[in-house]
């Protein structure tokens, strides 16, 4: 007997399509938003003459610059996932666990979109 492989319908795959969009959207945004606060800092303003000494806001301004663009590269990632998650609702993979072949729960994929691995998979590899 020939297990026959599962996958979401059609239906369901073009509900995870709009949720991934809509989050892709979102995520792009706050890249976007990310990237300006630390690239905006590039200001002409007076700060730079000012004859006062401010080397811990100096180094609190660097340290700020480094989370933000730490976090601009988790923010790609995330955007990157979402967009290797859309691909695979095109050629309707979407859903399938890469560790067991079962279904990722439905709850699962509306909570965290760009999952590969069901809940059982990811307990295995702890």
């Amino acid at each position: 007997m020939i297990d026959e492989i599962t996958r979401y319908s059609d239906a369901d795959l073009a509900e995870f399509k709009e949720i991934i969009q809509i989050k892709i959207q979102k995520a792009q945004a706050d890249l976007d938003l990310i990237k300006s606060a630390y690239m905006n800092d590039l200001n002409n303003g007076t700060d730079d003459t000012s004859p006062t000494f401010k080397a811990f806001e100096e180094g609190s301004e660097t340290m700020s610059k480094e989370a933000n663009s730490q976090l601009a590269i988790r923010q790609e990632k995330f955007i990157r996932d979402l967009k290797n998650a859309l691909f695979r609702v095109e050629n309707k993979t979407y859903g399938i666990c890469k560790v067991t072949g079962k279904l990722i729960g439905k709850e699962r994929l509306k909570i965290v979109p760009h999952a590969t691995m069901s809940i059982e998979a990811k307990n295995l590899q702890r």
